[in-house]
């Protein structure tokens, strides 16, 4: 399906709920499901919170329906809502966990060194399908500090535009630009112990330095 097929399709649903049709959210809903709890847990990094919030999130897009503007993407509009219920349950509920405690990391304004330079280019799909390549992945988008593991998440794993990232995240465009470089560098930094690079050369997963 197009995107303009997969709009149109969108927008007819949307009709229908406003209209009572309430089967036609479900369907609405469904494909971005797994979107949805992804953007969820990139946030709260729990399980049982990601799902609680995920389904507030999907009752508040039950509930605000009509007022989704078309020019927009649903699945855009869905993970604002996810992002926003997300920071907002960590604010009240664990305040703690919305700090990140890696003392490690710059600031916005301060600079990123990479701690190696190994060859590094994006994970092929196929690599992923490894669990203990997958395992090592997700740790490491785990281990990242809000700032950056969240626009990671948005642009690298929800596929979102620039734009898209900078309205959900309330931050400028230069500054996405700026976070993702630097939430790429981290997580190289993590993985690089681990994988190293050598899917480059069509090598198997292993193990590139003892520590």
């Amino acid at each position: 399906m197009t995107e303009s097929q997969l709009r149109n399709n969108e927008a007819e649903l949307i009709k229908s709920v406003c209209a009572g049709e309430r089967e036609a959210f479900y369907e609405l809903v469904r494909p971005y499901e797994r979107m949805i709890y992804a953007t969820a847990i990139s946030v709260v990094k729990n399980p049982a919170d990601a799902e609680e919030v995920a389904q507030e999130a999907v009752l508040k897009a039950f509930s605000h329906i009509s007022a989704f503007r078309e020019e927009a993407r649903f699945s855009t509009w869905l993970v604002q809502i996810t992002y926003n219920e997300a920071r907002m349950k960590l604010r009240k509920a664990r305040p703690h966990l919305y700090e990140s405690i890696d003392h490690q990391e710059p600031n916005e304004e301060g600079d990123l060194w990479p701690k190696d330079y190994a060859d590094w280019r994006p994970i092929p799909s196929e690599l992923l399908e490894q669990n203990e390549t997958r395992q090592a992945v997700q740790d490491a988008i785990t281990s990242l500090s809000p700032t950056y593991r969240e626009v990671l998440v948005l642009r690298d794993v929800q596929n979102l535009s620039i734009k898209e990232t900078s309205t959900i995240l309330g931050i400028s465009e230069p500054n996405v630009k700026t976070r993702l470089h630097r939430a790429r560098l981290l997580l190289r930094d993590r993985l690089a112990p681990g994988i190293d690079g050598s899917w480059i050369k069509g090598q198997p997963y292993r193990k590139a330095r003892a520590w």
